[in-house]
């Protein structure tokens, strides 16, 4: 079982971000936040082999139905896409939400959050 889905790109950092928010954004899924991971260490005078940037990212809709039904699962939200570049390697990913759900017992959420994860992976896979 893996709970990461991830695809390497021949893109660019930057471009693989801006890739993803435009697939992201034609699938009704905004950017919540982005985090640079590189710029906040260097902050603290730490140095990060490579570049790391988080993507939060949210479909109100569905973040509604499953909040609604458990507020516990804003534990898991919004959902985050990481892009990150090692040794002149770029890659997009996300946490699996179906096997984030599946950790909350009692709760009847896998559709939606097989949606959820359908729509992340089609952004990611066209993105890439």
């Amino acid at each position: 079982m893996n709970i990461i889905y991830e695809k390497e790109t021949s893109k660019g950092f930057e471009e693989a971000i801006e890739s993803i928010k435009e697939e992201l954004k034609e699938r009704n899924f905004g950017v919540l936040w982005q985090f640079d991971m590189k710029g906040k260490l260097q902050e603290h005078n730490l140095e990060l082999n490579g570049h790391a940037v988080i993507l939060e990212v949210c479909n109100p809709q569905q973040a509604q139905k499953v909040l609604n039904q458990s507020f516990s699962v804003g534990y898991f939200l919004p959902c985050k896409i990481a892009v990150f570049e090692r040794e002149g390697r770029t890659t997009v990913g996300t946490v699996l939400p179906s096997e984030l759900i599946g950790q909350m017992p009692g709760l009847d959420l896998k559709d939606v959050a097989q949606e959820v994860e359908q729509v992340l992976r089609e952004s990611i896979d066209a993105a890439v």
